[in-house]
């Protein structure tokens, strides 16, 4: 009967080691998707700073041409 607690506690010990071990993979799965997240939502924002940029160069070329038809009152002269 002496035996029984310390087989008890290897048992034990045997169970919270594959846990941990779970819990490893888990976390390095973690891990891997975080980054591949990380990394997809840098591109996301880059795409948009870009097109962002894209506008707003188009937006002051066309307040640069309509400035110039007001001047050569090719246009009306709205608000």
């Amino acid at each position: 009967m002496s035996d029984q607690p310390e087989n008890m506690m290897l048992i034990l010990l045997r169970r919270l080691g594959a846990s941990m071990a779970r819990l490893r993979d888990d976390m390095a799965d973690m891990r891997l998707r975080m980054t591949t997240m990380e990394t997809q939502i840098g591109n996301f924002i880059e795409t948009e700073s870009s097109h962002y940029a894209s506008l707003a160069t188009r937006l002051d070329k066309t307040d640069e041409r309509l400035s110039i038809e007001r001047r050569l009152d090719l246009v009306d002269h709205g608000p």
